[in-house]
């Protein structure tokens, strides 16, 4: 057995190369074997002599690239796991207990935005939609589901390997009927697919997503307007799948043509169904798993990169009021 230790100083800084609910400590130790503690403003490294060693090399690494930079995300972490391992890229390692996740970037229209997942999380949903015809994707508010799904059918859009987006919502909130709200159809289903919209322009620039919209190369519909349509050559988004009953989901899920992708992503824990009527999400994750050419991803709060604090309020919504009292003083 061998040990070794890092100084740092910052407390803030040690937080920073620990991760977020120390996710990057965890990837780190998983994929070389070691013991990692925090003593005394030191990262403390255990284990096989080799292993250490190149423990301490990637936490110097990450430390002096906080430095320059100020931030440390996955991404970074998932590099030099790969560069130190002797790969120059995190495709992984034949003397890693785990290897590296790899991390795709996606090429969106916009030149100045690159979209890379954050969490090894996020890089397994983003690899199962690129492997994948069809993928289930389940996870709490904050996960990346509807932004990194939408991006990859930008991406595929842009690469011409597929000839149209197709993002897919049911119109149902909190209870409410879209008979309620003012306006024509168009007024009345504009609120419940704006967060598609959001993450478009994100995408694109405007006049390119209003040609897009116009020429009917991306479509932004309810999810009871897809009965009796086949879609070939699609990238299909179903967001908020969680509220799509599960004769919905079998009419959305058979609209898939030749050459078409399928990406559907939904939160288990915010259902707004009716009591008695089950989420064809959670049936579809259930009945289909077994399936070749199906990929099914389970999305964590270790990947909720969003406000620090949506983690915090997922836990403890999870834990319940007692969880939620317990958060509050501590």
């Amino acid at each position: 057995m061998s040990e070794a230790s890092i100084s740092v100083d910052d407390p803030q800084a040690l937080l920073s190369l620990f991760g977020p609910r120390d996710q990057h400590l965890r990837r780190i130790r998983e994929a070389l074997d070691v013991r990692i503690a925090s003593r005394n403003g030191q990262i403390v490294v255990e284990g096989a002599e080799q292993s250490v060693a190149k423990a301490t090399d990637i936490f110097e690494q990450l430390k002096a690239f906080l430095t320059q930079h100020g931030n440390l995300d996955f991404a970074e972490v998932e590099r030099t796991l790969g560069n130190v391992l002797g790969h120059g890229s995190a495709n992984g390692s034949a003397d890693a207990k785990g290897p590296p996740v790899e991390i795709p970037t996606i090429d969106v229209f916009q030149a100045s935005r690159k979209v890379q997942p954050k969490t090894a999380g996020q890089a397994r949903y983003i690899r199962s939609i690129l492997d994948h015809d069809v993928v289930l994707a389940a996870g709490p508010a904050g996960t990346g589901k509807t932004y990194l799904a939408v991006a990859t059918a930008v991406a595929a859009l842009k690469a011409e390997k597929v000839k149209k987006i197709v993002l897919v919502r049911p119109a149902v909130e909190a209870g409410e009927s879209l008979g309620y709200l003012p306006g024509d159809m168009q007024a009345k289903i504009n609120p419940y697919l704006r967060p598609l919209l959001d993450s478009l322009r994100e995408m694109m620039d405007y006049e390119m997503l209003k040609r897009f919209t116009e020429q009917d190369v991306i479509e932004v519909v309810p999810l009871a307007y897809m009965r009796g349509r086949t879609l070939n050559d699609a990238f299909i988004i179903l967001d908020e799948a969680q509220n799509a009953t599960i004769s919905q989901m079998k009419m959305f899920l058979t609209r898939m043509g030749r050459s078409s992708k399928i990406v559907v992503s939904g939160d288990m824990t915010q259902v707004d169904l009716p009591s008695h009527t089950q989420s064809g999400l959670v049936d579809a994750m259930r009945r289909l798993g077994g399936i070749e050419g199906i990929g099914i991803i389970t999305l964590s709060g270790a990947d909720i990169v969003r406000h620090r604090l949506v983690q915090e309020i997922v836990r403890a919504y999870d834990e319940g009021p007692a969880g939620a009292k317990r958060q509050k003083h501590n």
